[in-house]
């Protein structure tokens, strides 16, 4: 949520900072701002409530030039989206910026403080708080002022300030929503996200709580709050840029949808052993001797990432035969969790800077379990303070919906699960040999699925005026029946509810008629005995919804199409495969599905309204 971008060096910033800011309008925003030290020593201020065109009119019509600044796109939190709400935020004499992403809690008390001692606001903001007490410590020295102002702050906070009375100098503080440093030659950025200046370098810093960056054109320093200096080892990242460009698609959702073999099979590189069945994780800081040892695992999460904990949890059940329990991250740490060190705990995060993750990863961690992290990011928060990490590999994920890193986070939880079945002896070698085979034909199996994107654009023809959906599975399925629903509420504004196919009878069927299409999962493994009894009752379930008008769009594998095709109105087929790794391939008719019925709609699929990709803020 929120979007900063600075930058100092040779080159003009205002490019280099628009650009960045464009980058990261993936992270939702409702107004945006840039603040550039002039070559007359001026300090430019510009901002525009709405979209970055608007600000880049403002700029076109009284444009402002010099080699450093700082620009921001603001998600109203304190205050409306306003221009005169946008970042950046001033003190009273104008001569020092701020932006900020994050919450301060107290500002009201240090608001009512400031205004006694004269300071004088012009905005709703809880930001300009930060300003204005900057411009109180300030006697010389822009960092030692920073450093006191941000002792008062309670919240969560990531900001860059810079200031005409000490010029040629960005302060940048963490304490809690992500900072990364970018290293350039003789050239030195900061960023909310890594796309925002991937383009410019790719060895970064990524600030950890409680840190503080001084950033010139001679270098970087950092230090912590107190001024005591910290070191911070750059990491190298290794996405191309191209990466974060649509590639000839026209969204890029679109694009993250296609990507998905890649992504799987990026995934499973060098953790899966072909020829012996074994996984094989990065070196961390679990022993096997650890997964061997666990009673209980944890999987918390939020929004898509816990729907693939869901998942997660059949996965790990089925294959290493150890309780699991999924928690919303938002509601984990409220409720005293019962956890130790006979727990593992799992948080998985595509960004791995969720703040309410985060704080349950902190809970488990303070109970003494260890935590094991899934994410997409290297070196984010979540993975520093993780003793295990596996990387997803998904590449950046633009789209404000997630897509790829859902996909990927089920590699990786059938990855752990199948690690902790061998660790735990309940996995056979032959039977992991055979899932090993399975989970590496996916890709394969993925780009066959992708390959007929154009017959959901027909579908989307049929059911995009449709006012509500609902989504229908059993068992593992049943995660990927809430992830499609959520899909198609997230880009669509369509109301869609995700239930369990077998509770239909207790209220769902009252709301099927001949307007509601309803989204079967039936899907089956072959193989197993239990998943044919589940695809069984689906089709009972199809039927109860054909008997009163409803509208079946079912998902069910190739080998069943025709028999489904005599209760179903619409059937989309997959290939099939083992019963746990299914989600990965039917999760996609559902993507496409909600993809080509938002576009019908004509609604912004990149940057639905009211959402942002990192929630980094309770």
């Amino acid at each position: 949520m929120c979007g900063i971008v600075g930058y100092v060096g040779p080159r003009k910033a205002v490019p280099i900072i628009i650009d960045g800011l464009k980058r990261l309008e993936y992270r939702g925003y409702d107004s945006a701002g840039i603040a550039v030290l002039e070559e007359d020593d001026s300090l430019g201020v510009r901002r525009a409530s709405g979209k970055l065109r608007n600000l880049e009119e403002v700029l076109r019509l009284d444009p402002v030039e010099g080699f450093y600044g700082i620009g921001h796109t603001r998600w109203a939190t304190h205050g409306r989206p306003t221009e005169e709400n946008a970042h950046p935020h001033r003190d009273c004499s104008g001569d020092i910026v701020v932006v900020h992403n994050g919450i301060v809690e107290n500002y009201l008390s240090l608001k009512h403080q400031l205004e006694t001692e004269g300071h004088k606001f012009v905005t709703e903001t809880d930001t300009e708080i930060i300003a204005h007490l900057v411009e109180k410590y300030y006697d010389g020295n822009l960092e030692a002022a920073v450093r006191d102002s941000v002792r008062q702050l309670t919240g969560v906070f990531a900001l860059s300030v810079i200031s005409k009375k000490d010029p040629h100098k960005i302060v940048v503080a963490r304490f809690g929503p992500p900072v990364v440093i970018g290293l350039g030659a003789d050239e030195y950025f900061v960023a909310s996200d890594v796309p925002a200046i991937l383009s410019h370098t790719r060895d970064m810093i990524f600030l950890a709580d409680g840190d503080m960056a001084v950033l010139t054109r001679g270098g970087v320093q950092l230090t912590d709050f107190d001024g005591k200096p910290v070191k911070r080892q750059p990491a190298h990242i290794m996405w191309d840029p191209i990466m974060a460009e649509k590639g000839g698609y026209k969204h890029f959702m679109q694009k993250e949808i296609h990507e998905q073999p890649r992504a799987v099979r990026d995934t499973t590189l060098g953790r899966v052993g072909q020829e012996s069945g074994r996984i094989f994780l990065d070196e961390m800081d679990i022993s096997t001797k650890d997964f061997k040892a666990f009673r209980q695992v944890r999987i918390v999460a939020c929004g898509t990432s816990w729907h693939a904990a869901l998942a997660g949890k059949f996965m790990i059940e089925r294959l290493a035969r150890i309780p699991v329990e999924v928690d919303y991250g938002s509601e984990f740490r409220y409720r005293d969790p019962i956890v130790g060190p006979d727990t593992l705990t799992i948080v998985i995060s595509q960004s791995g800077e969720t703040a309410d993750t985060l704080a349950a990863q902190r809970e488990s961690k303070g109970k003494k379990s260890k935590t094991l992290a899934i994410c997409n990011v290297v070196g984010s928060m979540i993975t520093r303070e993780a003793a295990g990490t596996i990387i997803t590999h998904a590449g950046p994920e633009i789209g404000v919906a997630s897509t790829k890193a859902f996909t990927g986070q089920l590699t990786a939880l059938f990855i752990v699960a199948m690690y902790l079945g061998q660790a735990r002896e309940t996995l056979t070698s032959e039977m992991s040999l055979k899932l090993v085979d399975q989970l590496l034909k996916v890709p394969g199996q993925l780009e066959e699925i992708l390959r007929h994107d154009g017959n959901y654009d027909e579908l989307g023809k049929i059911l995009f005026r449709s006012t509500d959906f609902l989504y229908l599975g059993r068992g593992v399925h049943f995660p990927i029946a809430l992830e499609g629903a959520l899909k198609l509420k997230e880009i669509s504004y369509i109301h869609a509810e995700g239930y369990p196919a077998g509770e239909m009878k207790h209220g769902p069927n009252a709301l099927i008629d001949e307007n509601l299409p309803v989204v079967v999962l039936c899907t089956r493994d072959p193989e197993d005995p239990n998943s044919r009894t589940l695809y069984e009752k689906t089709l009972s379930n199809i039927q109860e919804v054909k008997a009163r008008d409803g509208i079946v769009v079912a998902i069910c594998c190739e080998a069943d199409a025709e028999e489904v095709r005599k209760v179903a109105a619409h059937v989309i087929s997959i290939p099939s495969t083992n019963e746990l790794l299914l989600p990965i391939l039917e999760v996609v008719p559902l993507q496409l599905l909600a993809y080509h019925i938002a576009v019908r709609r004509g609604c912004d699929v990149d940057q639905p309204r009211n959402l942002a990709k990192s929630v980094t803020v309770e």
